[in-house]
């Protein structure tokens, strides 16, 4: 393949991101401005500039087209725990893939996407049915975080608890902490919500090894 091709490869891929971008802000803006269930497929797609064509072979529902970023924000935060060192424990690879995550989504320069994501978890518990699709899209990402770790460790996870016990404790940290974000009033304190929770994990769990060492000593 010669650098021609890689350049129009890259520029399809391109196209496509924007492209599935804008059909996801036109489902947001048009659920913000109706409600989920006066939008319609024909809508989002004159709002976003493409045919009903090219929505249905991006999404599969205007659930998914609204929570489109939520989606790609899944993906990101499994790609980066993939790379996390080979050598962390699977608990401490998951908190630091979530501090690289923040970092390179939402880090500095980038409020907007934050508030982005704010305002679209103040609709969750109005629209019953994006809140449903929400959980498909966490229980999906909790699957693939689990085959991640369970790579690393070189294990089966249907037989090593390991990868479910890591991804069940950091995945309940994080919807913790999304849940205290979304109820709060400023779209800036994600990032020190979720250090605040998993800090707070490490205190019981020392709190807990220290009960157990007493236990054993008395």
């Amino acid at each position: 393949m010669g650098t021609d091709d890689v350049v129009t490869l890259d520029g399809r891929k391109l196209r496509t991101v924007r492209s599935r971008a804008a059909m996801s802000r036109a489902a947001f803006a048009l659920l913000t401005e109706r409600g989920l269930e006066a939008v319609a497929v024909e809508d989002i797609a004159v709002r976003a500039g493409v045919t009903r064509r090219t929505f249905s072979r991006h999404f599969s529902s205007i659930e998914e087209a609204v929570l489109g970023d939520i989606d790609q924000d899944v993906h990101a935060f499994n790609a980066a725990l993939a790379e996390r060192p080979p050598g962390e424990p699977p608990l401490i690879a998951y908190r630091n893939a979530v501090h690289d995550w923040l970092g390179a989504v939402f880090g500095e320069g980038r409020e907007a996407e934050l508030a982005h994501r704010w305002e679209l978890f103040q609709h969750f518990e109005d629209e019953p049915a994006l809140l449903a699709a929400y959980q498909r899209i966490r229980v999906a990402a909790e699957g693939e975080s689990r085959r991640i770790l369970a790579d690393r460790l070189g294990v089966d996870p249907a037989a090593d608890l390991r990868p479910a016990a890591a991804v069940a404790a950091g995945a309940a940290l994080i919807v913790a902490a999304l849940q205290a974000w979304a109820s709060g009033d400023d779209p800036g304190t994600l990032p020190a919500l979720m250090t605040e929770f998993f800090d707070t994990l490490g205190s019981l769990a020392a709190q807990a090894v220290n009960a157990s060492i007493l236990d054993e000593e008395a």
